[in-house]
């Protein structure tokens, strides 16, 4: 495939191009482009000469455009989950979801178009005031490879609602089905141009646009050392910065929860997308009490699922995206294993044959202080560590740099209040984690960022207040 720049497909100025690799076999699923600087000023170049024109189209017409290219990705959904797959890995049902997902995220800015005004006053003895609210001009936008699909709606929905135009940098692991949904925005209705897609690497094209004096606002989604780095690069022009950085979300299990329904709720937020997802559930706190009978149904259920290529029906947990991901996994089972600080349940290590596949993988009376419980655990490895009281776990959740997720497990309202006031995080869950609807503001504290996606919260950071003064 080729990247789109200005309306139309290039090959980019280098000449070099990414293989794009199968997870389950090692397969070359396409080639891209590997992008650099020149492709990234083609790019916003194209971006600012469709700005004049996409920014003057009425809000309500934008986001018209916005629901057509929802109705042609639901329309095309089969053809493209199984891109998604192949690109990424995950089960094809979870590749649906996503682009359902997409699509959801598609619809509701388009619902919102109508809220993008500003404001009449009195302004008594001067005059009166209005407000006006403008969309920045080009912004861009750097997008992972666990989730790409929908965290590349989160970023291009709002934009391009509010008038605004878009370069993106999509991940080299998965860059194929958002290149499919850059061309079905432009084919959508969206002006040529307006939506730009430069592939290459992060210090090839990534850095470009974040260092771009003509892009005015970024938003970014990725691990939080390479977020700090991206802010660093982007401060001296004074971008907008919208940094969705890591997790490492604890959840708390409470004496009176519902012990088969939170080990069903706890499977699913921990494996979905073979636990590659920034607000996985990552750590679990138990009461001592309930313990033993929830890790018993905890991994008689991770123990069940299914493990193979995501095209396969009845797969469950796909492989992992690269071979640097079940290094890393490797990487902390050897650590735990060989300090004695846990005992392993299920799972435990990466089996033979091709593909990166890792076993969910279940760790009891885990050390509180070991690795898997100070550092990002981005992959299907669940570790649990039992609590003597409600102060224990919470004190133990609060600790480390993240602050992406949490949930608590509980029927007693007095405890879930308490849970919610006192866990540092951006999000809570109560009974239930890592669903993100598109209504809700979401995003982290600490090092797990700064600003929010999702919600009419999210518009704010991509218009511009204007104060205008009648006299």
């Amino acid at each position: 495939m080729k990247m789109l720049i200005g309306g139309a497909w290039s090959e980019g100025s280098g000449g070099d191009r990414i293989e794009v690799i199968n997870p389950s076999d090692l397969t070359t699923v396409d080639t891209v482009p590997s992008g650099d600087s020149n492709d990234v000023s083609a790019a916003v170049d194209a971006a600012e000469d469709a700005f004049r024109t996409w920014s003057a189209v009425p809000a309500r017409e934008r986001g018209r455009v916005l629901r057509q290219a929802a109705e042609r990705v639901r329309g095309s959904i089969d053809d493209l989950a199984m891109l998604l797959t192949k690109e990424q890995g995950k089960p094809l049902a979870e590749s649906k979801g996503e682009l359902l997902g997409f699509a959801n995220v598609l619809d509701y800015h388009a619902s919102i178009s109508g809220t993008i005004h500003g404001k009449t006053m009195d302004l008594q003895g001067i005059g009166d005031g209005l407000t006006l609210r403008e969309p920045l001009g080009v912004c861009g936008a750097i997008i992972p490879w666990n989730m790409p699909v929908l965290i590349m709606a989160w970023k291009t929905a709002p934009a391009l609602v509010t008038g605004n135009t878009l370069v993106m940098k999509p991940a080299s692991d998965a860059p194929l089905c958002c290149l499919r949904l850059a061309s079905i925005l432009q084919d959508s209705g969206v002006t040529d141009g307006a939506v730009n897609m430069v592939t290459g690497g992060g210090i090839k094209a990534g850095e470009p646009l974040a260092s771009h004096p003509r892009v005015r606002k970024l938003s970014f989604t990725g691990a939080s050392s390479t977020g700090k780095r991206v802010a660093g690069i982007a401060a001296p022009t004074l971008k907008r910065l919208t940094l969705e950085l890591g997790g490492s979300d604890p959840a708390i299990v409470c004496s009176d929860a519902d012990i088969e329904k939170t080990a069903d709720g706890i499977v699913a937020a921990r494996f979905y997308n073979c636990g590659q997802a920034c607000t996985s559930l990552k750590r679990l706190y138990v009461m001592d009490d309930v313990a033993d009978a929830l890790v018993e149904r905890v991994v008689v259920k991770a123990s069940s699922l299914t493990m193979g290529d995501g095209l396969e029906p009845g797969t469950r947990l796909g492989p992992l995206v690269n071979g640097s991901q079940q290094q890393a996994m490797t990487g902390f089972m050897e650590d735990l294993v060989g300090k004695g600080q846990g005992n392993v349940l299920c799972g435990g290590s990466a089996p033979d044959g091709v593909g990166y596949f890792f076993p969910a993988t279940v760790v009891d009376n885990v050390d509180p202080d070991s690795r898997m419980m100070r550092e990002e655990l981005f992959g299907p490895i669940l570790p649990i560590v039992r609590v003597g009281s409600l102060d224990e776990a919470l004190e133990m959740a609060n600790q480390g740099p993240y602050g992406l997720g949490a949930s608590i497990w509980s029927k007693d309202l007095g405890t879930v209040r308490r849970c919610v006031r006192e866990l540092r995080s951006g999000m809570v869950w109560v009974n239930t984690h890592l669903r993100v609807p598109v209504e809700a503001p979401f995003g982290g504290v600490g090092d797990s960022g700064i600003g929010r996606e999702n919600g009419i919260e999210s518009l704010d950071s991509y218009l511009e207040w204007k104060t205008v003064i009648l006299g």
